[in-house]
């Protein structure tokens, strides 16, 4: 009798355990609060979402589920608003009361109903991607699949993000990617609820915003006359013109797109280095005027840096007035990273300006330059964020710094109680090798596995926990030297972006990577609804490579 008593007790153990529970749940990323309940749901033939209040934005989540439901399961699914509760339905309740914050929410499914219970908007969308990930996976589908079982398990959740800030940055001034797929790339950011598209507009290899007072910008500025072929060592070329650049008319369909999926989007215009496509187009604002500038066709750090006078701060508020008009987030990034100092060396106005202000050397003349776009921003009611380098010459008073470098430019930041976005290159940069260089294509170098990117924890053990506070979040970047094609950004980007989203959002006394795999599995069979060539992706769906493996 004891053994019989003892092994029921370990099998509800085991059926409890969060192992199995998640098994059963595979929710990414890992909610805070997951218990599992007996029995399951099951879609009745004619389902009804009940939305509480008149919240325009409810109701168009709550369509956009009865939506996928009517195409995937072939039900016939109405959406009522009103103060009550459906039996055999879905309930969107707000709850006032709940101290779940902008993003949180719960979520309880039971064989009767399921409810939603969110305090803002972001809080519904984020409780309906994780009622959408416990259904099957062709909810997801543009197919009628009415011949499974449309089933969900029961649960209790209780969830809300870790950190503020769950970014991805999108490289767009070495390879220019449609606007179609922007869009996909912000709605698999907002899939896996991250909540910033960091944009990189512009580089030394392409402008690619428009600016309607500098129409060369655009005009030259986008155009460069060829590209690096195969690895940077080779040193080779293709000869082929290459170009172009969204439109203001495309960055406010992009901008808006993305605000319906609770992204913000947040611009890079790039200053005082990587300027070459820039000072192509306007080289009175270089240090030598007489230069020919030219888009940059090589990868790698530039000499040519913007001149620290004043017709070229200028000439940089025009620009960001209108990069402000269009994109109405909170920050501007304003670059501020791998800045060369030979021409501020070498000019004599420079010289004489570092003495002027009794600047220490370049250094500070960088932070001169950092300091004064940081005052016209903030004047624009806006904050500016830079690349740990901003911090060499003395910090700008309003910046957030996004260390890269590692991890030191957070925690220097955190110390000076500047608030600081994580983004280490060997955890977070998506260029990087996912596995053995000789079986991949080509890549920019270095390795980053999954394991690694899943690792990381964005606050720095060496922080107090008041400095701690300073840590906005996690950011994963894709720099795109080397991905020609989006279904080449694709495959570099996922699933590693999906474990820096569980970094982001799921605390780490929560996080087991062998627990993250296998809810990984069941997630790549969304992901191939959304036709995404992640890697690892089944071989009939992998592209062709347009450069040539490493040797």
């Amino acid at each position: 009798m004891k053994k019989r008593v003892f092994f029921l007790f370990s099998f509800l153990f085991w059926a409890i355990s969060p192992v199995f529970s998640q098994n059963f749940y595979p929710i990414l990323p890992k909610p805070l609060v997951l218990e599992p309940k007996e029995g399951t749901f099951i879609l009745p033939p004619n389902p009804v979402i009940a939305v509480a209040g008149t919240d325009p934005v409810l109701r168009r989540l709550a369509e956009e589920l009865a939506h996928r439901i009517g195409t995937a399961a072939g039900k016939d699914t109405k959406v009522f608003a009103g103060n009550f509760r459906v039996r055999d339905g879905i309930n969107f309740v707000t709850g006032k009361d709940a101290k779940l914050g902008e993003e949180g929410y719960l979520l309880e499914i039971t064989p009767k109903r399921i409810v939603i219970t969110a305090e803002q908007p972001k809080g519904f969308f984020y409780g309906l991607q994780s009622l959408l990930q416990l259904m099957p996976a062709e909810i997801y589908g543009s197919v009628r699949a009415e011949n499974i079982p449309w089933s969900i398990p029961c649960c209790y959740i209780e969830d809300r993000p870790r950190y503020a800030y769950r970014g991805l940055m999108l490289d767009v001034g070495r390879h220019l990617y449609p606007v179609s797929f922007i869009k996909k790339f912000i709605e698999l950011i907002a899939l896996h609820k991250m909540n910033v598209f960091h944009w990189h507009l512009t580089d030394d290899q392409g402008w690619r915003i428009e600016i309607k007072k500098y129409p060369k910008l655009t005009q030259i500025g986008s155009q460069r006359k060829e590209t690096m072929w195969g690895h940077y060592s080779d040193q080779k070329y293709d000869g082929k013109p290459y170009g172009g650049f969204y439109t203001q008319e495309e960055i406010r369909e992009v901008v808006n797109f993305a605000r319906e999926h609770f992204v913000t989007v947040i611009p890079e215009i790039e200053m005082p280095g990587h300027a070459s496509a820039a000072l192509a187009a306007y080289p009175e604002f270089g240090n030598n005027p007489d230069k020919l500038y030219q888009v940059g066709t090589k990868w790698g750090v530039h000499e040519d840096v913007f001149a620290p006078r004043e017709e070229t701060f200028r000439f940089l508020e025009d620009i960001l007035t209108e990069v402000i008009d269009l994109f109405p987030g909170q920050y501007i990034h304003i670059g501020g990273d791998e800045c060369p100092k030979n021409q501020w060396k070498e000019s004599r106005f420079c010289q004489e300006l570092i003495r002027k202000e009794g600047l220490r050397d370049e250094y500070g003349l960088q932070s001169y330059f950092i300091r004064r776009i940081d005052r016209f921003i903030t004047s624009k009611g806006r904050k500016i964020i830079g690349w740990d380098e901003i911090l060499e010459g003395g910090i700008s008073p309003n910046a957030t710094i996004m260390s890269w470098q590692g991890t030191e430019g957070g925690i220097a930041a955190a110390k000076q109680h500047h608030e600081a976005i994580m983004t280490p290159g060997n955890f977070c940069y998506l260029d990087h090798y996912q596995a053995d260089a000789n079986t991949q294509p080509i890549a920019i170098g270095g390795l980053t596995t999954l394991e690694e990117a899943y690792s990381y924890n964005p606050t720095p053990a060496e922080l107090t926990p008041e400095e701690a506070k300073h840590i906005l979040g996690v950011q994963g970047n894709v720099w795109t030297e080397y991905m020609p094609s989006s279904e080449y950004v694709e495959y570099m980007t996922f699933p590693r972006a999906i474990a820096l989203a569980e970094v982001g959002w799921t605390l780490p006394s929560h996080k087991n990577i062998d627990d993250f795999k296998k809810r990984l599995n069941i997630h790549k069979k969304r992901l191939e609804y959304w036709n995404v060539n992640y890697f690892g992706a089944p071989l009939n769906r992998t592209f062709i490579y347009q450069w040539p493996s490493k040797k």
